[in-house]
């Protein structure tokens, strides 16, 4: 069907050509990137010898090559591209064959839009043969014209292009200094030969007398090997990362001309106003539509989940005071442009700004901005109680959403369409509200539904080839965030093959010490820089710019589709077959044509290598409607690579499809949040979506600009984050007990790198080490109470082995923090909200994800209230009463009981039982100072500490107060046969 043909390099635009063995020439076994011999050369000649799509260091062997490379004409590369198979060209290919029915097509392609398809193709066929035409004409000539020019004038003419094209790449790869990420690795590898040792001298000297104690330490220390495994190998290779958005800009910006920077479609999510504020949710749209990006290119969409009239109204509102704030913003470069967050800024606004008409024009904009809180704050003391007949409308209709569970499809645009302007004559992005339909009996999916939602109505509206999605309580912080990502996504050298970029999160209103390590700065700084070097950071759920095609299931244009299991293989993932075939690959390729006749999923790129019925048979209408759903407007959208809204569509019509793209009933038999879309199955569809775009063979990208593009509102008291972190781990358990498990899910593709999948696995199995960590806490207090330990007297060699063993920890975590810029403190908080919520939100995840699987028991989570009181930091003493608090609170109270016990024990027994209790009380010690910001918490104000709490303390503690005198610590304990025999010898 298709000719094979060499694929062409991504900075001279030639074809690639091919070894001398036949093959086409590859630079990069890693990533496949496309370049040609004749600019590797020069990146060499340059002293650049690291690709440039995924930074790792070319092959020696292609180092070889290119230095021995000979001169070849071009009929000679025609030659072997002609002499390559017919099946090497069909498996460079990346596309999935679709149904093939005649019956299907009509003779005008069935649909109109497919028609006015396939018309465009013809047009484009023929301007490509014109152009192709046009340029052998002019290489002709070229070629007549170089004849008459000396060789010493060919040089100076290339080399300013090659300079050129060097510097026209906006953003490298800059590697971890060799002197700290070496080390770094050589103690790695030490701690790991350590480990061995280690448990090959706990499980060959067990505990006797205390038998039990000892497995069940030893299952535990093994466990939290393989834990330390799975967390630390993933953080192999870190990097950091450069942008350029003044090349950017020179590039895509000229002056004269209009504006190329491609389009971006926020999605804003938000469900109950009520816990999350509405001035929050304007606080981040404010943000976003004063962005430094032309206007024409934003829209920003709400999603109200919770059809609340409130979150309506405080949008009119926002709308109508972004007229003002946006023109401000842009007119004096204000940082941040959350007008909150920006007017609580502590520092002197006067002094970079020497405008004198700056001062008056900011303090007219406080004022406005406090009108507009009044305005906000009287919308939600108006909601604070519901009518009984229900909410009505300015104009006197009822509120479609006053059944927040049985209500249509609502869309509203504020501005863009409208025509509304700014107060100075400038047009404003698009803003547009949406409320998806709801009805009894469907599954919405909760936020991945909702997102899924807000794709369709995008891709109907405006279309814009890239997504970036927020939580309603993530402000941007940094006006040239969106800049920063399209130097990844626009880059022709590194963005072909990115599917997202990831921004770290920040967050506000957390005190200084982060005593729940609110900010998660070992994760965001550390973890996800080691996965950026690998294959990418995971999404985190807000704060990341999707590449739509990626979304809607595509594979990224260099590497082939993988083709899908077969049913015999695909109900068995745990042990995926090696067999290779052995069969032509034609014909494999043939039978995979066959099997995939309902697949929609394939490569656009390689559309214009079919003639124009066989792209009619490729994009058969009932083919993307089992995948897209029904809504010919839609699926016409995704063909358009470069966003857009499809010509053939009536623009009158555009809101009466986005109303039918969100009804509750368009997902049904199609492949959205299985293949397509933010993905179901868990509560934590982050994860699962990221993981499904890496294993088709995308990569994303880790953004970390030195301003924080995005800021967040943290739950800084206990109850909330320990709230937070249970919803994470139970996401994870569902993620594992389902078909998606990263263990074995993707295998057979092989497109996901085996430290990226460690990374998955890591994510996914965390929650179950809350089981052996809750018994490695209650070990201490058992040994100080029975008097037993679950180590045997050290030797000399047990003495290195634990001593170096110690020293392999802490001499990771320095090197760690060498090359990541991480605190001790943090690193710190980190390991201590490790215990904390590892013991308590951890272990609920596990029994609730088991319950969820065998009884099919849902847990509905409440949404983080995202307020704060007057008082800075005010939340952070506030304890909500939740059994969430319950097993750190009997862990505490059983060692510190322990603690007690075997002081007491030791001072009854002598000077010899002293020695043996200094290993004990450390032990107990260790858990409770990895618990001390929880006993913190609790007890940091007595007259805010739930009394259930304080009856839940007393009880536990008199049940081993019990104890312990059942114990009789202080009683000598006496053998009673030789007191029987002593009896026996006294005369009564």
């Amino acid at each position: 069907m298709m000719e094979s043909r060499s694929p062409v390099c991504n900075t001279c635009g030639e074809e690639i050509g091919v070894k001398s063995n036949g093959e086409f020439f590859v630079a990069c076994h890693e990533c496949s990137f496309p370049i040609c011999k004749a600019c590797l050369e020069y990146e060499f000649k340059e002293g650049r010898r690291i690709c440039l799509r995924c930074g790792n260091p070319y092959d020696e062997n292609v180092f070889d090559d290119v230095e021995t490379k000979t001169s070849k004409n071009q009929s000679t590369i025609a030659t072997h591209i002609n002499n390559t198979p017919q099946d090497s060209g069909i498996h460079a290919r990346h596309i999935s064959t679709v149904s093939t029915i005649d019956s299907e097509l009509n003779d005008e392609y069935g649909n109109p839009i497919w028609k006015n398809r396939v018309e465009s193709w013809k047009d484009k066929k023929e301007k490509k043969n014109k152009n192709k035409k046009k340029k052998d004409a002019k290489a002709t000539k070229a070629e007549e014209h170089e004849s008459q020019i000396p060789p010493q004038q060919h040089m100076k003419d290339i080399q300013p292009n090659t300079e050129a094209a060097a510097t026209d790449v906006l953003s490298v790869v800059i590697p971890i200094p060799r002197t700290k990420i070496t080390s770094y690795r050589i103690v790695i590898i030490m701690r790991l030969i350590i480990l061995a040792l280690f448990f090959n001298y706990r499980i060959t000297h067990p505990v006797d007398s205390a038998y039990g104690l000892w497995l069940t330490s030893v299952i535990c220390e093994i466990w939290f090997a393989v834990s330390w495994v799975l967390d630390q190998f993933p953080k192999w290779s870190p990097i950091n990362r450069e942008t350029y958005i003044d090349r950017l800009s020179a590039r895509f910006e000229r002056e004269g001309e209009q504006s190329q920077l491609a389009a971006v479609d926020f999605f804003v999510s938000t469900v109950d106003p009520l816990k999350e504020p509405p001035l929050i949710t304007a606080n981040t749209v404010l943000s976003i539509l004063a962005l430094d990006y032309p206007v024409d290119k934003i829209s920003c969409y709400v999603s109200d989940d919770g059809a609340a009239m409130l979150s309506f109204e405080s949008l009119v509102e926002t709308a109508d005071f972004a007229r003002k704030w946006v023109p401000f913003c842009k007119k004096y470069s204000i940082e941040p442009r959350a007008p909150e967050f920006y007017f609580s800024l502590k520092i002197d606004y006067l002094r970079d700004k020497v405008q004198p008409s700056f001062v008056k024009e900011r303090r007219a904009m406080k004022r406005d901005y406090e009108e507009f809180k009044i305005r906000m704050n009287a919308l939600v003391a108006k909601a604070q109680k519901t009518p009984e007949e229900g909410w009505t409308m300015q104009d006197g209709t009822s509120w479609p959403g006053n059944n927040t569970r049985d209500h249509p499809g609502m869309i509203q645009v504020f501005l863009g369409y409208s025509g509304a302007r700014d107060i100075e004559g400038n047009e404003l992005p698009r803003l547009v509200y949406v409320s998806r339909e709801k009805r009894p009996g469907y599954q919405h999916h909760k936020k991945a539904g909702a997102e899924n939602a807000l794709v369709r109505v995008s891709a109907v509206l405006t279309n814009a080839p890239f997504i970036l999605n927020l939580d309603c309580d993530h402000y941007v912080n940094n006006s040239k965030a969106v800049r920063e990502a399209m130097c990844f996504l626009m880059d022709p050298i590194v963005g072909q093959d990115v599917c997202y970029v990831q921004f770290p999160q920040r967050f506000d209103g957390i005190d200084k010490s982060d005593r729940y390590a609110n900010r998660n700065i070992v994760f965001f700084d550390v973890n996800m820089r080691g996965l950026d070097g690998i294959q990418g950071p995971v999404y985190v759920g807000t704060g990341c710019v999707f590449r739509r095609q990626a979304l809607y299931g595509y594979s990224p244009p260099s590497k082939p589709r993988m083709l899908p299991q077969s049913s015999s293989s695909s109900s068995c993932c745990c042990f995926p077959s090696k067999k290779k075939p052995t069969q032509d690959p034609s014909e494999i390729y043939k039978d995979a044509k066959r099997e995939e006749l309902d697949a929609a999923i394939f490569n656009l790129g390689d559309l214009d290598n079919y003639d124009e019925y066989e792209r009619s048979m490729l994009i058969s209408q009932t083919s993307f409607e089992k995948t897209f759903g029904l809504s010919a407007v839609f699926i016409e959208s995704t063909l358009m690579e470069n966003g857009g809204v499809p010509d053939s569509v009536n623009p009158s019509t555009l809101i009466k499809e986005a109303i039918h793209v969100i009804s509750c009933g368009y997902e049904e038999k199609t492949e959205w949040g299985k293949e397509i879309g933010w993905i179901y199955g868990s509560i934590t569809e982050d994860i699962l979506t990221g993981f499904k775009m890496h294993c088709r063979g995308w990569r994303s990208i880790y953004c970390m600009p030195l301003r924080p593009a995005f800021k967040g509102s943290a739950p800084i008291n206990l109850s909330d984050r320990l709230h937070q972190v249970l919803r994470w781990a139970l996401g994870s358990v569902e993620i594992f007990l389902s078909r998606h498990c990263p263990l074995w899910y993707g295998c057979s593709g092989g497109r996901l790198k085996w430290l990226q999948r460690m990374a998955y696995v890591n994510t996914i199995v965390y929650p179950f080490t809350s089981l052996p960590l809750v018994a490695y806490c209650t070990l201490p207090a058992i040994c100080l109470l029975t008097g037993k330990f679950i180590i045997p007297t050290l030797s000399n060699l047990a003495s290195m082995l634990f001593l170096g063993l110690f020293i392999s920890i802490i001499l990771t975590s320095v090197l760690e923090l060498r090359w990541s810029g991480v605190s001790i403190e943090d690193l710190w908080r980190n390991e201590q909200f490790w215990v904390i919520g590892g013991v308590s939100a951890h272990l609920f995840a596990v029994f609730q994800g088991f319950l969820k699987m065998l009884a099919g028991l849902d847990t509905n989570f409440t949404v983080t209230s995202k307020t704060a009181e007057d008082l800075e930091f005010g939340e952070l003493y506030i304890v909500k009463w939740t059994t969430l608090l319950i097993p750190p609170t009997t862990l505490l109270i059983v060692n510190l009981v322990g603690v007690v016990a075997g002081f007491s024990d030791a001072l009854n027994k002598g000077y010899e039982a002293w020695g043996p209790l200094f290993g004990k009380v450390f032990f107990a010690f260790w858990v409770v100072l990895h618990l001390y910001p929880f006993l913190k918490g609790l007890m940091g104000r007595q007259n805010r500490t739930p009394t259930i709490v304080v009856l839940w303390s007393i009880l536990l503690a008199s049940v081993f107060s019990l104890v312990w005198v059942r114990i009789n610590p202080f009683v000598s304990r006496t053998d009673t046969t030789s007191l029987s025999q002593n009896c026996l010898l006294i005369d009564c």
